[in-house]
């Protein structure tokens, strides 16, 4: 399995950027997303950016690896971590709902 981890770019320079992230400091080939401002986020995978993200979409990503490592070492108080699911009915993705759930499609051009 792969895991995305999020790293925010310090500097970039010819196709790589130093970034920060909550492993601490690298070097991240950046060639799939191309050249970015420091204090973007970005979501790597075995250090090469994949995909530009926002800080909050990085921020409850840490949060979700912070919750895995927590839990494997033992710790349940991991609630915190989730705050933005905690006291919520579960959701379902638009393209699982059912089809008699979705609204109407627009046929205009049919």
């Amino acid at each position: 399995m792969c895991v995305g981890i999020p790293f925010e770019i310090v500097e970039c320079s010819g196709g790589t950027a130093l970034c920060t992230g909550r492993s601490g400091t690298r070097y991240i080939d950046i060639t799939l997303v191309g050249e970015q401002p420091a204090g973007t986020w970005v979501l790597t995978f075995l250090d090469a950016a994949r995909e530009v993200v926002s800080a909050e979409t990085a921020r409850q990503i840490g949060d979700a690896l912070e919750a895995v490592e927590r839990a494997l070492a033992g710790d349940a108080a991991i609630d915190h971590l989730f705050a933005d699911l905690v006291g919520r009915e579960p959701q379902l993705p638009q393209h699982l709902l059912p089809a008699n759930a979705l609204p109407p499609q627009d046929n205009k051009d049919a």
